[in-house]
């Protein structure tokens, strides 16, 4: 139903748009429509094969008559124990362990150093994300260079290491049981995928700037999402913000400078790129919310997440031949292993940053700290890869951040109130 009208709509892009970018597509297997079905279709030959044995093993009671040596990985990754956490007040995250008896000095050094651990890892991230995708390697006075352009590779890259710091950190530290049935991270692990390599692969099209704005408006579907798959409601200072944050961004891609650099043309792919990525990102979080109704820790999630991504990744690079093309074009140009290496470095930490910062501070505290990095992000691409913002343009990224702002300190207002409410009463779910 849906593969058609997407054909449709990039046939003008295959006609006009692709001219503002024609090294990306030297041959039909560059175009990023076919490299998405390719991609696609690894994923559904491992995904498939899955559903039909989860689908026997349940018609067979499995649970109740299996036996032998297969039947606990059989009974974890097919029903796990079935224990729900009854009272989670926040679907996402554990409650967060309030300081006691620390120092106001020893307070604010925590979080320095929370804020200083997500703003280097995800400017770096950032940076490195931007030369790897739209910068050649291997120039020379003679030679043109080449470009990296495997996007699932590096997504590989990002969760193989994310997968190994999860394992890690779940067998040296205490957690609790696990009882969610493993193949249900397989939903939010496909996701997660696809939104990755509609990231990376967006940035052949459109500037890192537009990306970073992009992703602020992602609230929009996240709600929608929300409404949706967890039958959520908000509250009326939500939507005012969710189109604040949409009035910005269409401030800023609709924003025209005379002499336009082509590294800043938004071009239509790069348009249906980001709208993947939002609506991939958008289901993500909200599958995990649902599945936070388990008893897990953060770092569980991230670890069941990406033994699924290492799974689906690395099986549809291997059916491609993909995967050893990637490893020749790493032994080539040793400055592509170190950005790839360091870029899957900075992904993980920051994902073990994230967990730090909210279980010391809060969602709010959080949050803060994030919008002003996806401020800096953008100072940081312009001041290193020459991009321009127009006037309009620099509006439009005034009102996002002035949105954000206001939905944290409504956010912060709301669980104030939240707290004083009579024990019968809950407030608004909130995203």
């Amino acid at each position: 139903r849906f593969c058609l009208p997407l054909v449709l709509a990039s046939l003008p892009v295959m006609a006009t748009g692709e001219e503002i970018v024609p090294a990306l597509q030297d041959s039909w297997g560059d175009f990023w429509l076919f490299r998405f079905f390719v991609n696609a279709a690894g994923y559904a030959s491992i995904v498939v094969p899955g559903f039909l044995l989860i689908q026997y093993f349940k018609r067979r009671n499995y649970l109740e008559t299996g036996r032998g040596i297969c039947f606990p990985v059989i009974k974890s990754c097919v029903f796990g124990s079935e224990v729900k956490s009854v009272h989670q007040e926040d679907g996402s995250l554990p409650p967060r362990a309030e300081p006691t008896e620390s120092s106001t000095a020893r307070q604010v050094f925590k979080l320095l150093f929370c804020a200083a651990g997500l703003q280097a890892s995800y400017l770096t991230w950032g940076v490195l994300q931007e030369r790897v995708m739209t910068r050649t390697y291997g120039a020379t006075e003679t030679e043109p260079g080449e470009k990296f352009k495997d996007s699932q590779f590096l997504v590989f890259m990002n969760r193989i290491l994310a997968f190994t710091v999860a394992g890690l950190y779940c067998a040296l530290t205490k957690q609790p049981r696990h009882g969610a049935p493993m193949y249900k991270y397989s939903f939010a692990s496909l996701s997660n995928i696809l939104s990755s390599w509609c990231q990376y692969e967006a940035l052949k099209y459109i500037s890192f700037p537009t990306q970073v704005l992009a992703k602020a408006s992602k609230v929009i579907p996240v709600m929608m999402m929300g409404k949706l798959v967890s039958r959520k409601s908000y509250e009326y200072w939500e939507y005012l913000t969710a189109a604040l944050i949409s009035v910005g961004v269409s401030m800023f891609l609709l924003s025209s400078a005379p002499n336009r650099h082509v590294s800043t043309v938004t071009t239509f792919s790069g348009i249906i790129l980001l709208a993947g990525y939002i609506i991939f990102d958008s289901f993500t979080s909200n599958w995990q919310d649902a599945l936070f109704a388990y008893k897990m820790s953060p770092v569980q999630m991230m670890f069941g997440v990406n033994v699924f991504s290492c799974l689906f990744t690395v099986g549809s690079l291997l059916e491609q031949g993909a995967l050893l093309e990637s490893v020749r074009f790493m032994s080539r140009h040793s400055e592509f292993t170190a950005h790839a290496v360091l870029l899957s470095v900075c992904s993980a930490c920051g994902q073990l940053f994230i967990f730090y910062t909210i279980n010391q501070f809060g969602a709010a505290v959080f949050t803060i700290i994030m919008t002003l990095r996806q401020a800096f992000a953008i100072l940081l691409s312009c001041l290193i890869y020459g991009h321009t913002v127009t006037v309009v343009g620099g509006l439009g990224v005034a009102v996002v951040f002035m949105a954000l702002f206001l939905r944290v300190y409504a956010r912060s207002r709301m669980k104030k109130r939240s707290k004083k409410l009579p024990p019968g009463e809950t407030p608004v779910q909130k995203v």
